[in-house]
């Protein structure tokens, strides 16, 4: 076997393959000759049948298998001759004279930028009482409940209605409701129709105009002006839980009451100030590794997560309703995303290599047992972590990815910036 060597365009190569094919033809005779003593054909016994009826019926199939094992081994055997790194998969395809190519990429030398150059700005927050409050009245909205109230409607009721519109005399199609539930305040209604419900009492009767917005989501009744003739079913008004044992115990803490509580929430709050706080350190180290440090990207890697990534958009579709038929995605949709989840992949298997970074297994160990800390029983959480091997390196990922953006942080330009809960979790 003779091979020769291409570099073609960034970090695609080719190599030619010049196989000798009198090599091939003694391997094929020799496995016929293996299938022919126990071949069974009709009309002779098995292992009787002529050669050449055997050879007749599976030369084709066994020269072919003979071939692919060749050019594996040769190609294998290419590739440690030139120091070769493949990235992705192959393509073998025949070539004039009996010779056979082989087109694949390479992949890159990475060095690593000057980190000095990344800049990270990193959110320092504390979780104060204030905070703590905020979530314990989001828990209670959470447990409200709805009362009969002898009364007008206002802001914050939850009223049910019937209601029956027309446009020009006529009725149009979603116009007509009955015990149609409405929580006035809340905005998912047009805010004309619901103004218009503030006021009444249960029983009364009340028509009204309502002009659609013009770019309401319904395209015929855009800038249309409806007539609504409106009865108010009933009005009930909300009462929330009280801060008290009670509400504490709903929600798991059956001893301490809601001093335990808020302890409780605080450290679940502090938890996730933590997670988010690393989110946004992480894409901006990324962001500035990929930054500092260009390089080519395999084409035949991109192409692969391009499919992946497809494929898993596909299933998500799918397992919410749509057909694939009616679904109009193509690759390329994830160029963008792909190239970048490579890119990153490559870059951060470098950085790790390059300087021994490692996920020591208490580490690991550590953060099972913070992600447990957020369930009701702890130590079943951490069990299940240890019945699959599969989501304990899941785990050793996650910190082998924060020791490798601490270890740029180390060498980058990191301001700490204080910063509240409220904007760190984008509620204000």
């Amino acid at each position: 076997m003779t091979a020769t060597l291409e570099t073609l365009d960034g970090l695609s190569r080719r190599i030619t393959l010049n196989i000798n094919h009198a090599e091939i033809e003694a391997e094929v005779s020799k496995r016929l000759g293996k299938i022919a003593r126990n071949t069974r054909i009709d009309g002779f016994r098995p292992g009787k049948a002529p050669l050449k009826l055997v050879a007749a019926r599976y030369s084709g199939e066994i020269r072919g298998e003979v071939v692919g094992d060749v050019l594996q081994q040769d190609f294998a055997q290419a590739v440690h001759d030139n120091s070769l790194h493949v990235a992705g998969q192959p393509e073998f395809a025949p070539a004039p004279e009996g010779k056979f190519t082989v087109t694949f990429d390479v992949f890159p030398d990475i060095t690593l930028g000057e980190l000095s150059g990344i800049q990270v700005t990193r959110p320092v927050v504390e979780v104060s009482d204030a905070d703590v409050d905020r979530t314990l009245e989001v828990l209670r909205t959470q447990r409200v409940q709805y009362q009969t109230a002898e009364r007008e409607a206002k802001d914050g009721d939850r009223v049910h209605i019937d209601y029956v519109g027309s446009i020009g005399g006529e009725p149009f199609e979603g116009g007509e409701s009955r015990d149609f539930p409405v929580l006035l305040g809340e905005g998912r209604t047009l805010k004309e129709f619901e103004g218009s419900l503030t006021g009444m009492k249960a029983g009364e009767s009340k028509t009204f105009d309502v002009t659609f917005p013009e770019d309401y989501f319904a395209k015929e009744l855009s800038g249309k002006t409806a007539s609504f003739t409106v009865t108010m079913k009933s009005v009930q008004e909300a009462h929330l839980p009280e801060v008290d044992a009670a509400l504490a115990q709903s929600l798991g803490v059956h001893e301490g009451g809601i001093t335990k509580l808020r302890e409780e929430i605080k450290e679940n709050l502090a938890r996730e100030a933590k997670r988010r706080v690393q989110a946004r350190v992480k894409e901006q180290v990324l962001n500035g590794l990929l930054a500092t440090t260009p390089f080519d990207v395999p084409a035949g890697l991109v192409a692969m997560e391009r499919r992946a990534l497809m494929e898993k958009a596909m299933t998500d579709l799918k397992a919410r309703g749509m057909r694939e038929q009616d679904v109009r995605l193509g690759d390329e949709t994830f160029e963008p995303q792909a190239r970048r989840r490579v890119a990153l992949g490559l870059l951060m298997d470098e950085v790790v290599r390059a300087n021994g970074i490692t996920a020591p297994q208490e580490q690991v160990q550590a953060l099972v047992d913070e992600f447990a800390q957020s369930y009701e029983d702890p130590s079943e959480v951490v069990a299940w972590y240890h019945q699959d091997s599969e989501r304990l390196n899941e785990a050793r990922a996650l910190v082998l990815e924060e020791n490798l953006v601490n270890w740029v942080l180390e060498h980058a330009q990191v301001n700490d910036e204080p910063t509240t809960l409220e904007k760190l979790m984008g509620t204000k």
